[in-house]
């Protein structure tokens, strides 16, 4: 009897300690898949009613929180903790781009930005989760007549209506004042998708063509375009785009920001994407960020340019261009052969003959003109 209850109290034991391990197992199995889900949610127009909103005050993959941010920074950004829950996605993405009142006129950029997704294969939604932040109030006032959402960042120290030159004082407290605002869009708990041009970082010159979550790696802290793609999506030797990149909300990524930005007086005359280039090794090995870069023949660059439009390209970036009505010229030539190329029946887009236009223009422009990479 004494022999057949001591069996009986181990195994309630070994059942006691088996049941807490298993449910953990299940809990953080179940946490990956809705990770996994989530960011399928987005590509696929729809919200998950039953994923849980992450709270303002988020936890990083090491336990600690990204904090909410001091008293400065919120007088700083007004309603914008206001805003981002009306624009986000389920997992609480927000897509995050820039104008000024030259960028946002009529026929400009900001109007072929917003047509690319309407012609985009099944990605007009994502139009619903996007933020134009317009730095005055003349691309203020634009983008409230075309888009549902907007934000008002003025740049009082500089004039940023028109187009700044390169290195410029207008041009350097812009980059930085954007990358202000979007550490505070991670230190309110929401992770963002970047999409802009990085050499002028006030224009919203990148094409939107396909999804472009699906291509997005889940186990970074950020994914990043780059002007050359090595071939290895996680060497820090691929030359970053800060022009279009995502960043998940996490204590790491707010460090990550404050890092970037604190790292400026290092590099006076360098603008964000440099310093970032030059910081990379340093974010990586003392903060533990994890990068993973995006491949040029997915994310396709006027830098690196390839000509065949069929492949699963995502987005077509007006980088290493020099003037508004160049880009303007350039973009209004990829929406027409991107249009061109929807309208073919499948056995010609299946042949692989569908081109892009080669940015003349643009390349006259920087007085170079490399061949372009055959797909």
């Amino acid at each position: 009897m004494s022999k057949r209850s001591g069996l009986g109290r181990f195994g309630s034991f070994l059942l006691g300690a088996l049941l807490p391990t298993a449910l953990l197992f299940f809990l953080a199995s179940d946490r990956v898949g809705e990770r996994l889900t989530s960011i399928s949610s987005i590509g696929n127009g729809y919200q998950l009613l039953n994923s849980p909103a992450r709270p303002a005050n988020i936890t990083s993959d090491d336990g600690g929180s990204a904090p909410a941010g001091d008293e400065e920074e919120q007088d700083r950004f007004p309603g914008l903790a206001e805003l981002l829950p009306r624009v986000a996605t389920a997992d609480r993405t927000v897509i995050v781009t820039s104008v000024n009142e030259a960028w946002a006129a009529p026929g400009s950029l900001l109007d072929l930005f917003r047509e690319s997704f309407r012609n985009g294969e099944g990605i007009e939604h994502l139009l619903n989760h996007t933020l134009i932040v317009a730095v005055d109030a003349g691309g203020f006032d634009r983008c409230r007549a075309v888009h549902p959402h907007c934000y008002l960042l003025e740049v009082r120290s500089a004039n940023v209506s028109a187009a700044n030159r390169f290195l410029s004082k207008g041009y350097l407290e812009l980059v930085w004042t954007k990358l202000s605002l979007q550490q505070r869009v991670l230190e309110l708990g929401y992770n963002y998708l970047f999409t802009n041009e990085s050499s002028a970082k006030q224009d919203v010159d990148v094409m939107w063509l396909r999804d472009p979550f699906r291509h997005i790696n889940l186990y970074a802290d950020v994914t990043m375009s780059c002007d050359a793609f090595s071939g290895d999506p996680e060497s820090l030797k691929n030359s970053p785009n800060t022009g279009f990149y995502y960043v998940k909300s996490t204590a790491r990524t707010v460090a990550m920001v404050r890092y970037w930005r604190a790292a400026r007086p290092r590099f006076p005359a360098h603008h964000d994407q440099k310093i970032f280039d030059n910081i990379k090794r340093e974010l990586a090995g003392e903060l533990g960020v994890r990068i993973a870069f995006l491949d040029t023949a997915l994310f396709g660059t006027f830098c690196e340019f390839r000509d065949g439009i069929d492949g699963g390209v995502c987005t077509m970036h007006a980088n290493c261009c020099i003037g508004l009505d160049n880009k303007v010229r350039e973009l209004r030539g990829v929406v027409a052969a991107w249009k061109n190329y929807t309208a073919l029946p499948p056995a010609e887009k299946e042949a692989g003959k569908a081109r892009w236009p080669y940015p003349t223009r643009c390349r006259a422009a920087r007085r170079a003109k490399p061949a372009p990479i055959k797909n």
